[in-house]
């Protein structure tokens, strides 16, 4: 690998003799000797000079960051533009080859390999996010109904008409409204991301190409140091979509319990469960063809019915006095509405030992 730049080829560049000390008027490359042999040399006086050279240029270096800008660049034209400035490049090309150039080659390789690889982490929450509808194409209204809707259908039924149906809508709306601004602000926050990546990206970049005037930097190093700081904002992003799926979890979970405690039937509903349960004491296990009538007229689902009666006759069991005094009110009701006057207290002396077996 060769790090000669266009230009700096100093093969045929005239050869001058040494420069006398201060020649830049930044201070740059004071001292520089090409004739020097760089043979050691155990002369006290030489060795002083040496010392008091290398202070100096340190001292130079480390007034760079105190400089302004139109300083800043009035040194670094100066440093382009000297004479000496090839042979420098090149014996940093050289000093490089020998003592860096197996290092970077395999910091470069590893690197690589890890940008290639997915991230595990960053896979399982692009599926959940696509899940989720948060992301994906399937992100959006369509998919908030048959994601929220089937989990409902499990915690207790949406195919209810009437006043539950109206709830169920108006829950449905809420769910959708939240999930639509989450996904609102996730995308926003990834475009933030995104632009603060490429930014500095790019400003790092430009660095690296400004100092590869002045030493040698080479486009496999760059594009190094590139994929290490988006391995660093890679944390962030697994950030952002980790609090993603952690919000809408907490969506779901709030909106579902919810939906547990809102879970009552309506009065309406409730007053033809009661009416059937209380005219048929005798027995109070509706057929399939009664229950599917009774869903029909409550707006509620053949399960929901079946449910409904078997924790009725669990609470008429434990609670036989107020229950007795409940069965009075609908007896009372039914002969007011019905001719013929049936579901007297006797057919319930009658079942309740039957019952209790």
């Amino acid at each position: 690998m060769s790090w000669h730049q266009p230009g700096l080829d100093v093969s045929s560049a005239p050869h001058h003799p040494a420069p006398p000390h201060g020649l830049l008027s930044a201070g740059y490359m004071t001292g520089f000797d090409p004739n020097a042999s760089g043979v050691e040399t155990d002369n006290p006086l030489i060795t002083e000079q040496r010392a008091q050279l290398t202070g100096r240029e340190l001292q130079q270096l480390l007034s760079v960051a105190h400089q302004s800008l139109d300083e800043a660049q009035e040194r670094k034209q100066s440093l382009n533009n000297h004479r000496l400035k090839p042979a420098l490049y090149s014996v940093f090309c050289e000093i490089k080859e020998k003592t860096a150039l197996s290092l970077r080659n395999s910091a470069a390789s590893a690197v690589e390999d890890e940008a290639n690889s997915p991230d595990p982490q960053l896979l399982r929450l692009d599926k959940m996010l696509v899940a989720e509808g948060v992301t994906g194409p399937g992100a959006g209204l369509a998919n908030d109904l048959g994601d929220s809707s089937g989990d409902l259908a499990a915690h207790g039924g949406l195919g209810g008409g009437g006043g539950m149906g109206d709830c169920n809508q108006i829950e449905h709306a809420d769910y959708r409204a939240k999930l639509a601004q989450i996904r609102q602000i996730y995308h926003a926050e990834l475009e933030k991301y995104k632009s603060a990546c490429d930014e500095f990206t790019g400003h790092v970049i430009n660095l690296l190409r400004e100092q590869s005037r002045s030493r040698p930097i080479s486009p496999a190093e760059i594009e190094l140091m590139v994929g290490i700081i988006r391995r660093k904002f890679r944390a962030i992003e697994t950030q952002l979509k980790q609090s993603t799926c952690e919000a809408v979890m907490i969506l779901r979970s709030r909106f579902l319990d919810a939906r547990r405690k809102r879970r009552n039937f309506s009065k309406e509903a409730t007053e033809v469960l009661n009416e059937y349960f209380y005219s048929h004491l005798a027995n109070p296990y509706p057929s399939e063809e009664a229950k599917e009538e009774l869903a029909k007229k409550c707006g509620i689902t053949v399960s929901q019915v079946s449910n409904w009666f078997g924790n009725k006759r669990i609470r008429y069991k434990k609670n036989i006095v107020k229950a007795q005094e409940e069965a009075n009110m609908y007896a009372a009701a039914t002969a007011a509405a019905a001719a013929d006057g049936s579901c007297q207290f006797g057919e319930f002396r009658s079942w309740w030992p039957n019952f209790r077996r």
